[in-house]
């Protein structure tokens, strides 16, 4: 009987363990087609990591995949920097013994499915930085072990799902840089285990839920850039576990707790910027020891800034854009508490009512980086050792009430970028040092009493953007160097001094420069031909000097000119016709000075307000409200004379040149376009050079991606100047008609609002592929879209990113310039088809450029239409949101396309709101939004970190370049703005405002606000 029993049990047990085989052999076999139908929803592998993933290895040996060592099951699925492109297939919900998915920094698109909520066993997942959309899965709820979720840098919308507060076990949630609506559920308080809540750059608004209070073991909160309001719950300030609050961008107020450093004591990074809490920054800050951000500058405090002597690691202070200080000697006591902070890199105290000296303890921070105080009552000198500080990237003491000399010492800042002592009462010279100081990009020493010459030296300073020395008591002649600084591009002020001597003829050097003053001073001689070359010139004045003789032919070359004052000199002679054929002309002024002849009636003299001629005696005929004498007919005989003279042999010689021409356009149409030819005409690089330069294109090194392929900086060996390389996925449909079309539409287009090709690179990869790539000159400050939705991330430790009304406008101003280049200036026309923020690059002035040209398309007929010769399936025709409805109907590509584009992004600059905001929807968009504010209040539209509230706060952010200030002029411009926007974004292409009007609007408009700047800041 016992020996039948064990018999039995013996057949059981082995019953038992094939069952188990033959259950763990279905599991296997399960998790190996879930991976392979994970594999066929990848249709782009470039790395090639899933060439692995094939019959001869077992799926536990295919890169990536991690399985158990006991059922051999899959348990962690890790292809994270793997640059693949396709869907994440819903299969992946059958590993149901996964524990860990990375899948982050890829090109994975569509939705998250939410099979991903059967792996109850998942306690990581982390899907950021792909390209995901819609809605977050509430299905992932069910996923009851995770502990860290990251869906950060995708495009998702939604909300955040109030079912999250399910997850007991999880410790990170982290959400960046999505369009993630609705409010903060309060279900998150739930999650008592929770050490980790961002939620930065996203369409959240409401109040921060008090629940929030409840998670004791929380060290990181972050909600940079929403619309969030109310205050910070009492409760949240408890949290002692807390190290990170970081709130900036949004619309919250309130007071901060008087002991908040003592129920806060290991906060690391206190970040309030821009928001609207007032009251006084609590003394108890100094108590929490660890702190190296503070960051609370663009609110309301008042009072003191408190001692941070007890804070040696920190880093960065920021409490610009406040109204704290008294305007009394020790409003700047806090400085000197800094004393033990050693790694202080970042220090903004602008735009408040800080009085007192200068303290010369400044001189001691070595590691200091971005040094303002502008906009201040500051008194005293600067300090002598201000040389000491070598690792100054700015360095901004603007309008205050320093005195004494610009020390010699500052020449051994050779890492300066930006240096403004302007309004000012510094005297003595220009020190010759500064010629040392070759990085700088912009100097302003106006509005001070400097004396003596210019120094030759400054000519060193070959990266210089902007320079204005104007409205001091500068004397001798103006050195040629500073006119060889090919860099100039952006203006150079040298007005309201006593220059004298001529006007060197290295002018003609500066060839991209903007705008050139150098009025009221003592200059004499001939303006010199040489001028002509300065053909980006947008504005020019000459004007109370002495100079003499007739106005030179080469101006004719000035084609971009829109504002020119030749006043008050002794110039003479006729005025010349092809002023009156200078389109953008629209401001000249000739008065006092003693022309003679006929005034010309067409172009800028057609209109009387916009030319002045008074004070030239000998001058006749123009339009009657200009008030001159009828012209003699002797003067009319003259000047015919003069016309048949000159017309006959210009007859001949256009004669010959259109034959000329013919022959070569001829010649040319039968040439066949192979690739992009016109790399010949630049320097070679090589796919080892761009590796290299590139760190292999490692992710670190990304700086952007998109449909067709990924964007990396880089310094090449050869020159060891930043580039941006763009690398073509050729793998994507339609990249290397992408990589054709930016060569095509670059190769021949020059405009200092388009971005820079310096080469391009057709070759072959390491393993034998097709390579292809474009090489940028490097813009330091990124898109337009970095600035407009900036992030806010833990380990940053930077100045604010904002850009200011006048910023904008400038902006706004050079996207307008380069399209309506594209439009009429190019031969054929180009239309880009993809404007938006994230196609607009910034240098290092702000100066915009426009650029990624995959999607552009020629105009090869005068109807503004697509050639018959160039498909319509070329591929989309821009981005949701930006490209025009016409579009999405079918229509043929125009040049109105753009404009409307343009029109979107114009007035998204100003409202702050993206096109695709989820406020979009049942027929609203951001056209009639903007379009139905203009019938009551635009103020109520437009993004409230544009403006100050109030006239004294005006007049400190204007000072700061903050805020603009609200006034019936800056209101109305305001609201012409928003006028254009919705002119260039109407239903109906025709209907759209023109690019070269635009232009002209836009430019007037900045004019009437720049004037209202300086008045309030004056004041």
């Amino acid at each position: 009987m016992k020996f039948s029993a064990i018999l039995w049990l013996l057949f059981l047990w082995q019953s038992l363990q094939l069952q188990l085989s033959l259950s763990l052999d279905r599991g296997n076999e399960t998790d190996r087609l879930s991976l392979l139908a994970f594999k066929a929803q990848i249709s782009g592998d470039p790395l090639g990591i899933l060439s692995s993933w094939n019959e001869s290895n077992h799926f536990c040996k295919w890169l990536g995949v991690i399985c158990g060592s006991k059922r051999q099951r899959v348990v962690e699925l890790d292809l994270h920097d793997s640059q693949l492109v396709g869907i994440l297939a819903p299969h992946i919900g059958n590993l149901t013994f996964l524990k860990s998915v990375k899948l982050y920094n890829n090109s994975l698109s569509h939705r998250i499915p939410p099979e991903l909520g059967y792996l109850f066993r998942l306690q990581r997942l982390n899907l950021s930085e792909n390209m995901f959309v819609g809605d977050i899965p509430i299905n992932i709820s069910n996923c009851s072990s995770l502990v860290v979720f990251d869906v950060g840098y995708n495009n998702l919308t939604g909300k955040i799902p109030a079912e999250f507060g399910s997850l007991t076990k999880l410790q990170t949630l982290r959400l960046v840089t999505n369009n993630i609506a609705g409010t903060i559920p309060p279900s998150l308080g739930n999650l008592s285990y929770l050490e980790s809540l961002y939620g930065t750059r996203n369409n959240l608004h409401g109040a921060i839920p008090y629940s929030i209070g409840r998670l004791e073991r929380l060290k990181y909160l972050y909600f940079c850039s929403n619309n969030l309001t109310g205050t910070i719950p009492p409760s949240i300030f408890n949290l002692s576990s807390l190290r990170h609050l970081s709130l900036p961008l949004n619309q919250l107020h309130g007071n901060l707790p008087t002991d908040l450093g003592n129920t806060l004591p290991h906060l690391e990074n206190l970040n309030i910027y821009d928001n609207l809490f007032s009251g006084i920054i609590p003394p108890t800050i100094s108590n929490a020891s660890s702190l190296f951000r503070l960051s609370v500058g663009k609110n309301k405090f008042t009072g003191k800034v408190p001692s941070l002597a007890k804070q040696p690691k920190l880093q960065m202070l920021l409490v610009d854009g406040n109204s704290l200080g008294n305007r009394e000697e020790d409003d700047l006591g806090f400085i000197n508490s800094l004393a033990n902070c050693t790694d202080l890199k970042t220090l903004g105290i602008s735009g408040n009512n800080f009085g007192g000296m200068m303290p010369a303890t400044i001189s001691n921070f070595t590691k200091l980086e971005y040094m303002g105080f502008g906009g201040n009552e500051i008194r005293g000198r600067i300090p002598p050792d201000i040389g000491n500080l070598i690792h100054l990237t700015t360095l901004s003491l603007g309008t205050n009430h320093l005195t004494g000399t610009i020390p010699s010492s500052i020449g051994k800042l050779q890492n300066l970028g930006d240096m403004n002592l302007q309004g000012n009462e510094l005297s003595g010279s220009i020190p010759s040092t500064m010629g040392n100081m070759t990085t700088l990009s912009a100097i302003n020493l106006s509005m001070n009493n400097l004396q003596g010459s210019i120094p030759s030296s400054l000519g060193d300073c070959q990266k210089v953007l902007s320079m204005d020395l104007s409205r001091n008591n500068l004397s001798g002649s103006i050195p040629k160097e500073v006119f060889q600084i090919s860099s100039l591009t952006k203006h150079l002020v040298l007005s309201d001094n006593e220059l004298a001597g001529s006007l060197p003829t290295e002018v003609g050097q500066l060839v991209m420069l903007g705008a050139l003053y150098v009025s009221n001073n003592q200059l004499s001689g001939e303006i010199p031909e040489s001028l002509g070359t300065c053909r980006s010139l947008e504005y020019m004045s000459l004007a109370g000097n002495f100079l003499e003789g007739t106005i030179p032919k080469s101006l004719s070359s000035l084609r971009a000119i829109q504002g020119l004052d030749l006043s008050h000199n002794h110039l003479s002679g006729q005025i010349p016709e092809y002023l009156a054929e200078l389109k953008l002309l629209e401001s000249l002024d000739l008065s006092f000075n003693d022309f003679e002849g006929e005034v010309p009636l067409k172009g800028v003299f057609a209109n009387q307000s916009q030319v002045q001629v008074m004070g030239n005696s000998k001058l006749c005929g123009g339009t009657p409200q200009l008030n001159l004498s009828r012209c003699s007919s002797s003067e009319l005989t003259k000047k015919c004379k003069f016309i048949v003279a000159t017309i006959c042999p210009l007859l001949g010689l256009i004669s010959t040149t259109l034959l000329l021409t013919f022959l070569c356009f001829r010649a040319r149409k039968t040439i066949k376009a192979q690739g992009c030819n016109f790399i010949s005409s630049f320097w070679q690089v090589r796919f080892e050079d761009l590796s290299k330069a590139t760190d292999g294109f490692s992710s670190a090194n990304s700086i952007g991606a998109g449909g067709f392929g990924s964007v990396y900086y880089g310094i090449l060996e050869r020159n060891e100047a930043p580039i941006a390389v763009k690398v073509f996925n050729l793998l994507t449909k339609g990249a290397s008609k992408s990589f054709m079309a930016e060569c095509e539409a670059l190769k021949n287009v020059r405009h200092r609002n388009l971005v820079k090709i310096l080469t391009a690179c057709s070759s072959v990869d390491f393993q034998g592929n097709d390579f292809k790539a474009l090489v940028y000159e490097y813009m330091v400050n990124g898109s337009l879209e970095s600035w407009l939705h900036p992030t806010d991330e833990p380990e940053e430790v930077q100045g604010p990113r904002t850009l200011n009304l006048l910023q904008r406008l400038s902006i706004a101003i050079d996207v307008a310039s380069a399209l309506d280049y594209l439009h009429h200036d190019c031969e054929p026309p180009i239309v880009h088809c993809d404007l938006k923020p994230s196609n607009v690059l910034l240098d290092g002035d702000l100066a915009a450029r426009v650029g990624d040209f995959g999607l552009a398309r020629f105009l090869l007929n005068t109807s503004n239409q697509l050639s018959s010769e160039q498909s319509i399936s070329l591929g989309i025709k821009g981005t949701i949101g930006y490209a025009p409805p016409e579009y999405g109907m079918g229509s043929e590509v125009t040049t109105y396309g753009d404009t409307y584009s343009y029109g979107i992004l114009l007035l998204e600059m100003f409202t702050g709101k993206r096109p695709t905001d989820n406020m979009f929807r049942d027929g609203l968009n951001l056209h009639n939004f903007s379009k139905s504010a203009l019938t009551r209040h635009v103020l109520e539209i437009l993004d409230p970190s544009l403006l100050a509230e109030n006239e004294e706060t005006s007049r400190i952010e204007a000072h700061s370049g903050m805020a603009h200030p609200v006034t019936p002029e800056s209101l109305e411009a305001l609201m012409s703005v928003v006028k254009i926007g919705v002119a260039c974004s109407e239903e109906v292409p025709r209907k759209r405002m023109g690019m070269g009007t635009v232009v002209v609007e836009l430019r007037r408009i900045r004019g009437i606000l720049s004037r209202t700047w300086t008045r309030i800041v004056m004041s």
